[in-house]
């Protein structure tokens, strides 16, 4: 599922550079993720990049977007559709 940035947000941006899809930005006093980018890092990572750098545990899944593993992986490679993921790309999920 997409993740979600709570109220607890500081904006210290140290999420912003680790999502390798640009899903997060800076909104109205916090950073928020567009759902429709985040891919809970499947395809970069085995963690969640932003959720491992947040220093107020503020990077949250996003309970009212549940995705399974196979959507996460139809999704980056729609949204990244140059780059060759494999058939089994890096992720936490299983």
């Amino acid at each position: 599922m997409a993740l979600k940035i709570t109220d607890e947000c500081t904006s210290c941006s140290a999420c912003e550079p680790e999502c390798p899809n640009g899903a997060i930005s800076e909104g109205d006093g916090i950073f928020v993720i567009n759902p429709d980018l985040c891919t809970e890092c499947v395809g970069f990572h085995d963690t969640m990049q932003c959720a491992d750098v947040c220093p107020v545990d503020c990077c949250v899944p996003d309970e009212a977007r549940p995705e399974s593993k196979d959507q996460l992986v139809a999704k980056v490679k729609k949204i990244h559709p140059d780059e060759d993921f494999g058939d089994n790309p890096p992720s936490h999920l299983h």
